[in-house]
Order: C-alpha cells, then sequence, then structure tokens
C-alpha cells in the first residue's frame, strides 16, 4: 500500500488521520513542522503528503511551494482550519492536489486521498514511460515492456541465455513481439557488436529463399547477373534472425540445418564451401512439431533450433500488461512526430484492457497511434476509445471482413456507404441536415440514400 506523510504541529489532528489511513492499510510517517515536512517529503519515502498549513518554521505553503521547487513529484493534500478562498487558490497555484478544512470530513478525506494516489501513480508511470522511451531513443532498441508473471519470465530468460550461443525458437502468434525478443537476445549477448540479420522467411518466394539466405554466384540462374552475399555471410560474427521460419521450404530446411552441423555454406550455383560464424534464432506463428507431424517441417531442423524455447503470450493472456504498453506507444508515436504530449485517462485504459487484442501489441500500436491523432484534448478519454476503437477485436472497423462476405463490388460498396451513413449520423446526433453537410452531398440525396438502405434511428436513440 503506498505509503503517507501526515505533516501537523497538532499531536491529535496527527493521530486521528494516522488511526484512520493505517485502518485502510498505509504505512505512515509523522511530521511536525515545516523542516520536518520537507526533509521528509523529498526522502523518496512516500507517495502522498498531508500538509497542514500553518506550522511552526515554515507554513504549509512555503514546503509546498519549496516541494514544486525540487520537483519531487509526489501528490499533496493541503488541511487547514483557517481556510479562506484565497488560501485554496494559492494552494492549487502551487501545486496542491486538493484543500480540505479542519476538522476534516473523513469521507470526503478518504475519496481525496484516493483520488490523488491514483493520479500520483499514473503521473509516476507517465514519467517512467517517457524515461523509457528517452532511453529507446538512445540505444534504438524498444523495450520489452510488461509486468506479467510471463513477461517476467521472457526477460528473466533473455538474460540467462543471451551470454550463450545456444539457438534459440521463439513462439507465438502473430504481432505479440517474437523479432523483439530476438533482438534483445542479441543486444545482450557476446556478438552485440557484431551485425543483426532479419529474415522473414514467410515474406520471401520459395524459389528465392535459397539465394537469400545463402547467395549465388553471377549467371547461377535466369536473373543471377551479378554475384550476391546471402544472409548467412551478411551475418558472419553475428546473429541471423530467422522470422517465420515454419514457412520455409522443405529443400531451403535442409540446407540451413547442413549449416548448422558444419557452420559453412555454399552459394547457388557455387561449389565453394564458406565458412559462417552465425548464431541462429529463430520464430514461428505456427506450431513446429504438427508441422513436423505433417512432414511440412524437418524433425531434426525443429530439435536443432530449439535448444531454448521461448513463448511471447499474447495479449489477452496478459492483459494487466495493455496498459503499460499503451501508455509507452503513446509517448513513442508523440515524440517519433512531434505531436503534444497526451495522456491516457483511467477510463480509457480500462476499456482497453478489456479487449481481445487479436492483432496483439501490433494492433495495439496502430490503435494508440489512431487515438493520438483523432482524440482532442490533451487526454484520451473513454468516450474517445468507444468512437475510434471498434468492438470485436479491438481496433477492428466495420468495413474489415466485408471484401470476404461479398462477391460482387456493387454490394461491397453499398454496405461499406450504408455503414458510412450510419456512422456519421450517429456522430451528429441524427441530424440530417449536419450530417449531409459533412459527407458534402444534397439533404434530399442523403433522404434518398436513407430510403435506400433502410437506415431509420432505433426507437429511444
Amino acid at each position: 500500500m503506498p505509503a503517507i506523510l501526515i505533516a501537523d504541529d497538532e499531536p491529535s489532528i496527527r493521530r486521528t488521520l494516522r488511526d484512520i489511513l493505517e485502518y485502510e492499510g498505509h504505512e505512515i510517517g509523522e511530521a511536525v513542522d515545516g523542516d520536518d515536512a520537507f526533509e521528509q517529503a523529498k526522502s523518496g519515502k512516500y507517495d502522498l503528503v498531508l500538509l497542514d498549513i500553518k506550522m511552526p518554521k515554515r507554513d504549509g505553503l512555503e514546503v509546498l511551494e519549496a516541494l514544486g521547487e525540487a520537483e519531487v513529484g509526489i501528490p499533496i493534500i493541503m488541511i487547514s482550519g483557517h481556510g479562506t478562498v484565497e488560501t485554496a487558490v494559492e494552494a492549487t497555484r502551487l501545486g496542491a492536489a486538493d484543500f480540505i478544512e479542519k476538522p476534516p470530513d473523513l469521507n470526503r478525506l478518504l475519496v481525496s486521498v484516493r483520488g490523488a494516489l491514483e493520479r500520483g501513480s499514473l503521473q509516476t508511470e507517465n514519467r517512467r514511460m517517457r524515461q523509457v522511451i528517452v532511453d529507446v531513443e538512445q540505444s534504438d532498441l524498444t523495450p520489452i515492456i510488461g509486468e506479467s508473471v510471463a513477461i517476467g519470465k521472457i526477460k528473466s530468460t533473455v538474460e540467462r541465455i543471451a551470454p550463450t550461443e545456444a539457438r534459440v525458437l521463439i513462439t507465438g502468434e502473430p504481432g505479440t513481439g517474437k523479432e523483439l525478443v530476438a533482438r534483445w537476445v542479441h543486444h545482450r549477448s557476446h556478438r552485440s557488436d557484431g551485425p543483426l540479420v532479419e529474415v522473414n522467411c514467410a515474406a520471401i518466394p520459395s524459389e528465392l529463399i535459397e539465394s537469400e539466405l545463402f547467395g549465388h554466384e553471377k549467371g547461377s540462374f535466369t536473373g543471377a547477373t551479378k554475384q550476391r552475399i546471402g544472409k548467412f555471410e551478411q551475418a558472419d560474427g553475428g546473429t541471423l534472425f530467422l522470422d517465420e521460419i515454419g514457412d520455409m521450404s522443405l529443400s531451403a530446411q535442409a540446407k540451413v540445418l547442413r549449416a548448422l552441423q558444419e557452420s559453412k555454406i555454399t552459394r547457388v550455383g557455387g561449389d565453394r564451401a564458406i565458412d559462417v560464424n552465425v548464431r541462429i534464432l529463430a520464430a514461428t506463428n505456427k506450431d513446429l512439431l504438427e508441422e513436423v507431424e505433417a512432414k511440412r517441417f524437418r524433425e531434426d531442423l525443429y530439435h536443432r533450433l530449439s535448444v531454448i524455447l521461448v513463448h511471447v503470450p499474447p495479449l489477452r493472456e496478459r492483459r494487466g500488461d495493455v496498459p503499460l504498453i499503451a501508455q509507452f506507444i503513446l509517448g513513442h508515436v508523440t515524440s517519433r512526430n512531434g505531436l503534444p504530449a497526451k495522456t491516457f485517462s483511467d477510463a480509457a485504459l480500462d476499456r482497453l484492457q478489456g479487449y481481445e487484442w487479436r492483432g496483439n501489441v501490433r494492433e495495439l500500436y496502430n490503435v494508440v497511434e489512431r487515438l493520438l491523432i483523432l482524440s482532442e484534448g490533451d487526454e484520451v478519454t473513454e468516450r474517445d476509445v468507444e468512437q475510434y476503437v471498434r468492438p470485436g477485436g479491438a481496433g477492428q472497423d466495420p468495413f474489415v471482413g466485408l471484401m470476404n462476405q461479398y462477391d460482387q463490388f456493387a454490394d461491397f460498396r453499398d454496405m461499406a456507404e450504408k455503414l458510412f451513413i450510419e456512422r456519421k449520423l450517429e456522430e451528429f446526433d441524427w441530424n440530417v441536415s449536419k450530417t449531409a453537410e459533412e459527407i458534402g452531398i444534397q439533404r434530399s440525396h442523403l433522404y434518398n440514400k436513407l430510403n435506400k438502405y433502410g437506415i431509420e434511428r432505433e426507437e429511444g436513440g
């Protein structure tokens, strides 16, 4: 539980507040004058200060101002038996989270304490994320973000295996961040000064994968107008990351297996064995054991690659990490695009946390970028999430999947237009004139389309 400092020169007030807050589970400290309050508040031990205004040595407003100048960064609730409007305004100007008169209403006090702690926690997290962003931009490497048990295990595993030469097979659904785990293994390894060469096996046609991996000699096939150095040679002295290795052809698998066994490769069309010193990391979104059973993946290669297995779970299995990731993405996108800083409201983060995220972190990134651009003000609210993030898998737009439902373009076009008009009508509270003006058609034309598609406002809507 958060720790709270009670700064008041009246023992009876300190005792009453201590009893209440300790009952709530908080660790409590006490200060009897302004100097004592200032020194304890900046010690880093406390998450909140209840600060009296009339105190010996330094009054509460002086302490509040000094803590602000020292950038202590914890919420402070002012308490006074001599409260005036002017005093409350001055306290707010100096950064107080709230102003409560003595004797304090205990229910109001508890509500204020809880609110201030929640806001302080969010501000602390935002500061931490901004520092993470700075560190990432300086190192050019995105951190593995999350406090779930699964992510903690991945971080621990990376630290243990990175300094070794063990081959690693990283599994997980698309968009979970398998390539990020591979980059961190390389970054923490003794090969970090060498190259990290990434190959997306699914993006390369099967007839070209061998040339891509092993290179080719001039004239070895039609279109080979010059010698090409393959990815194995490019990664010499470093790390080769084979992403989506489950999509690699069987013939290429055989040559990769031979390269792993012999630490040698031969270019396509060549007859000279070339020594290569690479560490292999691989990733897949497929169940390779099922692929082995189906004879689509070599069992001997599977065992060569899977010395260490690392599984990256989907977001729906670690929902508690969603707010942290969303806040990091928000700061990263803001910084990258030179946009004004924004934060998420607690309700917005709760709503994001409730989605399925079938596209995982990749989908979450796209949604956060959309919210940053489209939301107004300096805070992304729950209403923004409701407006710009569609149900059915988080950021999924209503048009997603329509192409699979309609064979004819005309049918697809009509349904897309119907959805577009319905959305705009809802946006303008079914004001037909404003909607027609917004989408750039005459009101009579809009009425025609409402009749054509049978669009009607639901009763009670």
